[in-house]
């Protein structure tokens, strides 16, 4: 018989105090997975890193794979903030307008902590973690809402498949710049956001063989 490894807190935290304490474990998971690799992370690790006893960090996480789980949903509610924050700009804007809106919540999600972000995705891929599917769902529904409503002026009649190809497409581009660069201030955002608008543009608007 096989058993599934939990991967949902034990519990909680209500009081103040138990709140800080899974705050600092949860930043100093953050800080193992960054600064010193996913194979150092571990919870014997993780509550010496926080300051707790180990006795403390298994009151609300029974092992590593919890741990992981808790930060990509907390990084994820980040980005779907900002996400909501900005769809309501899409709303009767102009086609320019919707996509330039769309393409800084996109950057500005990334910049939240893009060091992180890079490697939560890794980890949601070796563990097969669905978080990160909320917020490609929502980006992808917010993308082909506003779609519908100019359907008329744009060459995709698959609205669906649209949406998918944009969101992921714009994805892929960000990510890999994170990737490439060490500094993440070093990248040139303005650059980037401007390519990024073209590249949607284009695939909205022209007509292409075939």
């Amino acid at each position: 018989m096989t058993t599934t490894t939990p991967r949902k807190p034990r519990k909680a935290p209500r009081q103040a105090r138990a709140k800080a304490t899974v705050e600092a474990i949860l930043e100093a998971t953050a800080h193992i997975l960054v600064d010193e690799g996913v194979e150092r992370l571990s919870t014997n690790r993780v509550a010496q890193v926080a300051g707790v006893s180990i006795g403390s960090l298994y009151q609300y996480f029974p092992n590593k794979e919890a741990l992981v789980l808790a930060l990509l949903e907390r990084h994820v509610s980040k980005m779907l903030g900002l996400l909501s924050k900005h769809a309501t700009e899409l709303i009767g804007a102009p086609m320019e307008d919707a996509v330039t809106s769309y393409v800084r919540v996109v950057l500005e999600t990334h910049q939240i902590a893009p060091r992180l972000h890079h490697v939560l995705t890794l980890q949601a891929i070796d563990l097969d973690l669905s978080a990160l599917a909320d917020w490609e769902a929502q980006a992808r529904k917010m993308v082909q809402g506003y779609l519908e409503t100019r359907r008329d002026d744009i060459v995709p009649d698959d609205l669906e498949m649209a949406a998918f190809v944009l969101v992921h497409s714009v994805e892929a581009v960000v990510h890999r710049a994170i990737i490439k660069e060490d500094d993440v201030a070093a990248i040139p955002w303005d650059r980037l956001e401007k390519e990024l608008k073209a590249l949607i543009l284009r695939y909205l608007l022209s007509e292409t063989p075939g």
